[in-house]
């Protein structure tokens, strides 16, 4: 019984040590691009990757649209 208990915690170890590896080896987030700003005002509350734009939703509610160029595409007002 504790040859198993022994086991079954080196098993939880290397699977912590795994998930960790795993977890800490992926790349960083994308950098924004530098021509990306915000309109006078606004304050990001979340920033969303996609793979052609980059999303911005500020505390307004409003959603602002980049191109991988940074220039704002669309500007939509969430109520």
């Amino acid at each position: 019984m504790v040859t198993g208990l022994a086991l079954a915690m080196g098993v939880g170890i290397l699977s912590l040590v795994a998930i960790l590896w795993l977890r800490l080896s992926q790349p960083p987030l994308p950098v924004l691009p530098e021509g990306v700003v915000l309109p006078v005002g606004a304050r990001a509350a979340a920033v969303t990757f996609a793979r052609n734009w980059t999303v911005v939703v500020t505390e307004a509610g409003e959603v602002l649209v980049y191109d991988r160029a940074g220039q704002l595409r669309q500007q939509v007002a969430v109520e």
